[in-house]
């Protein structure tokens, strides 16, 4: 969107827009936004387009598109439109009166969110909405009467276009509307439609492998799938063949049953991902699929999709074999087992196969962390109560099964990417930028690690994770690296993985929770029946999908760090008071500390204005605020490092 806008400054030609922007110009020509001159498109003077920000007291500022605006422009109430905060807007300069520029929004372009969620609260005499997201009060599209009839505190989810109310979602002390509000502020659902259920049931509940009479029978070979305890959907099963050096990554093969522009393709499409909740999954497919059909559960026969790859005698890749199989699970370990079983090694009989596998993995792992990183990944999980409330919360950290699936996992990933050539959709993730480096070093000196910039960026990495081992403070540094570095995404055209070494890579072993692997499946099936219409149908509009998808990935991520923010902050306000150990892990413009206590991984906003960077200290909670799911405190106690 911004790169089309910002094209409009020079002019773009008709026979460039594409379907998805030519209602655009239409609406950009009838408000006078745009002229036609010559066969192109040009924008007229006095306008430009940005994204808005919005602040607590209702003001707005666009961060226009357009570099040469080198202040945000300043948008008062009146002239916002309609406007929420993150649209992307069309503005018109008005005539300058005061130091700072202004501008009035025009039209709305791209509304962040088609809904907001909002909480009734009492003004005066009147009921209004407060949106839980800007903190702005707003006048709900209903009668005072019907809005007086629901309790204070009833969280609502209207349209933004005229603040029409679409659903009550239930009341903020009820723990269980947590989960919808988090759904809802991304317009997320956990429900099907009944289209999409009646085609997932179309299925039947087992495999008639007399059906499958062109698949490779492996059924008799003994996979296992290794999975968290409480997975439920199974995408992936493995299996190593000792004599011929062969490693089976068996994936759910999910294109079978669920079929291009269907209904359950358009909501999976829209989904994008599962979302994890602590207590639930948000499954990206009905669970008569997700955890059903679809899913490799032992004991029972199941379509696969699966990679036979084949090493030498120096554990080199010599051969990568692609095709649509019937497997049986013969055992579900998750990974607390399988550490356990590779420490005490006992016998596992027919899964036996898993230490030498093992040690083949750790073998190309260090392999390939020659030209890749290596980063200590902590993922925080929590535990609630049957009422919903936080429990406790925990540190899980990559252990050796983990390695061992991931490994495998990878192999599969980039002998996909291999198959795809040069288009179709690729898991970039791109070199970090010199100034984001540079911001890195000058951070890392305040914790006293001083490297020195190097050209070669994985030396330079690698340089400072050992000095950080040093400091024991590796995990932290870790994620000061990640945030540095840019963000993995998907792309139809291959720019390689930084972070992994590979030269091309992408997502092909989780087809049940990701819409990613399951377009790639589609792609790979065509290109091997070498049906070049259907790969190029397949590909139709594929850069913008892996843009959505892109987008979809970061939401789902933020749904669930939302819901978790919801759990602490209701936690927080029962602990008012109390004081707790933290860690500083903001010190710029707002101090943020994250509870590192028995109860991990809260944010807690310091009302301190400065602090060092990871230095460890004592924070008391002094507010918790439930509704826009944030805790504040102030630091009682620093410890020397």
């Amino acid at each position: 969107m911004k790169e089309f806008l910002n094209s409009l400054n020079y002019g773009i030609n008709i026979n460039q827009i594409n379907n998805e922007h030519k209602q655009i110009i239409r609406e950009l020509l009838a408000n006078q936004i745009i002229k036609e001159y010559k066969n192109k498109f040009y924008l007229n003077n006095g306008f430009t387009f940005g994204i808005l920000d919005i602040t607590s007291k209702g003001t707005g500022f666009l961060e226009s598109f357009d570099e040469s605006f080198k202040k945000d422009l300043l948008i008062e109430n009146k002239n916002l439109k309609g406007a929420n905060y993150k649209d992307i807007v069309a503005v018109k300069l008005l005539p300058l009166k005061r130091k700072r520029p202004s501008a009035k929004v025009i039209l709305v372009l791209k509304r962040a969110n088609e809904t907001s969620i909002v909480i009734t609260k009492r003004y005066g005499e009147a009921i209004l909405g407060m949106n839980i997201k800007t903190g702005l009060n707003l006048a709900l599209k209903a009668s005072q009467k019907s809005l007086k009839a629901l309790p204070l505190g009833t969280a609502l989810k209207i349209e933004n276009e005229n603040n029409n109310i679409i659903e009550v979602l239930g009341h903020i002390d009820d723990e269980s509307v947590d989960e919808k509000i988090s759904l809802a502020l991304f317009n997320k659902n956990s429900k099907f439609s009944d289209t999409c259920i009646k085609e997932s049931l179309a299925n039947s509940d087992s495999v008639d492998a007399s059906m499958y009479e062109n698949r490779i029978d492996l059924r008799s070979l003994p996979f296992c799938t290794i999975d968290p305890i409480h997975a439920k959907d199974f995408d992936d099963a493995i299996y190593f063949d000792e004599k011929k050096r062969e490693i089976y990554i068996a994936i759910a093969d999910v294109s079978e049953y669920v079929y291009a522009y269907s209904a359950i393709d358009k909501e999976a499409r829209n989904r994008g991902f599962s979302i994890y909740f602590p207590h639930i999954a948000i499954p990206m497919l009905p669970r008569a699929l997700s955890e059903n059909i679809c899913s490799l559960k032992p004991y029972e026969d199941r379509l696969a999709y699966c990679f036979k790859i084949i090493l030498n005698e120096k554990n080199e890749v010599i051969k990568e074999e692609l095709f649509e199989a019937i497997i049986n699970s013969k055992r579900r370990f998750n990974y607390d087992e399988v550490d356990e079983i590779l420490l005490k090694k006992p016998d596992l009989k027919e899964h036996n196969w898993l230490y030498k596998l093992f040690e083949i993995t750790q073998i190309l792992r260090k392999k390939r962390l020659k030209n890749a990183f290596e980063f200590r990944t902590e993922e925080l999980r929590m535990v609630l109560d049957k009422n919903l409330s936080l429990e406790s919360t925990f540190i899980e950290k990559d252990t050796f099964s983990h390695n061992l699936i991931e490994d495998c996992m990878l192999l599969a990933n980039k002998a996909a990417a291999k198959i795809l050539e040069d288009i179709g959709i690729f898991r970039n993730h791109l070199s970090a930028d010199a100034k984001k480096i540079d911001k890195l070093l000058n951070e890392l000196i305040e914790l006293g690690i001083d490297v020195k910039l190097k050209p070669n960026l994985p030396e330079l990495i690698r340089d400072i994770q050992s000095l950080a081992d040093e400091l024991n403070l590796r995990a932290e540094v870790d994620k000061l690296i990640i945030k540095a570095q840019k963000k993995a995404e998907y792309s139809s055209k291959n720019q390689g993985h930084f972070g992994l070494g590979f030269e091309k890579y992408s997502h092909f072993t989780s087809p049940i929770r990701r819409y990613s692997d399951l377009i790639l499946h589609r792609l790979l099936k065509a290109r091997q029946k070498k049906d070049e219409k259907l790969f190029n149908y397949l590909l139709l509009n594929i850069q913008s999908t892996c843009e959505n998808l892109s987008t979809l990935e970061r939401e789902a991520d933020k749904v669930a760090f939302d819901f978790m923010d919801r759990k602490f902050a209701r936690w927080a306000l029962k602990n008012i008071g109390k004081c707790f150990q933290a860690l500083i892990i903001q010190n710029e413009g707002i101090c943020i500390a994250k509870l590192d206590d028995e109860i991990k991984g809260a944010d807690i906003i310091l009302y301190d204005t400065q602090a060092n960077l990871l230095q460890r200290v004592e924070i008391q909670i002094i507010e918790a605020d439930i509704v826009m799911a944030k805790i504040y405190g102030k630091i009682i106690k620093d410890y020397l490092r």
